[in-house]
């Protein structure tokens, strides 16, 4: 099975918000950076489930296609 491609990241963290991801990731006896990862996953997921990001999102579609075609010209 080929695996994934990836991207390795830097995050910064409040010392309050690293004690917690840690606890939570011992909690689930799994590794901090997969504790993490699925956050982030919930994160997104919720995000594609707004209606409003949603229209965010096509705005701001719309603006970079106008910046794009203006370029392009």
């Amino acid at each position: 099975m080929a695996e994934a491609r990836s991207k390795v990241m830097s995050l910064r963290l409040s010392e309050e918000m690293a004690a917690e991801i840690g606890a939570v990731a011992r909690t689930d006896d799994v590794p901090v950076t997969e504790a993490i990862r699925e956050a982030i996953a919930n994160h997104i997921a919720t995000r594609r489930a707004s209606k409003e990001f949603k229209q965010r999102i096509q705005k701001r579609l719309e603006e970079d296609r106008e910046i794009l075609e203006r370029l392009s010209e």
